[in-house]
């Protein structure tokens, strides 16, 4: 039986429920899930939590063997979710390194890649007010 996406679908405390939400999820909605949260530096310039995640962009890992690691996005992937930073690498059998994905929840990012149009538009968004 094929699982469909569902866009009425909103929030679950079921865990199997969250997992089958991320796994049939659009790419659109794949793309909101790739935000990661910003520095409090960041947070105070551009009055935003979060911000996807590109490449370029130097990001701290806050969760497991590499905590406290700084460096760059080489990549992204979409279909599982994760991002590759450029020293987060582990040697395999035959002396190959090879980069470690890591969620987008176990980073954040320290300074951003500004040379798109879009992300310029984006930063300059503000939330309204809150009364």
């Amino acid at each position: 039986m094929r699982q469909h996406f569902s866009s009425k679908w909103n929030v679950s405390v079921q865990a199997r429920k969250q997992r089958k939400y991320m796994r049939t999820a659009p790419k659109h909605v794949r793309q909101r899930l790739m935000h990661t949260n910003l520095s409090q530096e960041l947070r105070d310039k551009y009055d935003r939590r979060s911000f996807p995640v590109r490449a370029g962009d130097k990001v701290k890992v806050m969760r497991g063997t590499f905590k406290g690691r700084i460096s760059k996005v080489t990549g992204l992937n979409l279909k599982s979710l994760s991002v590759y930073v450029e020293d987060v690498k582990r040697k395999k059998e035959d002396g190959k390194e090879i980069q470690i994905p890591i969620k987008p929840s176990n980073l954040q990012i320290i300074s951003l890649e500004m040379g798109d149009k879009k992300r310029i538009k984006i930063s300059d968004r503000k939330k309204p007010a809150k009364k």
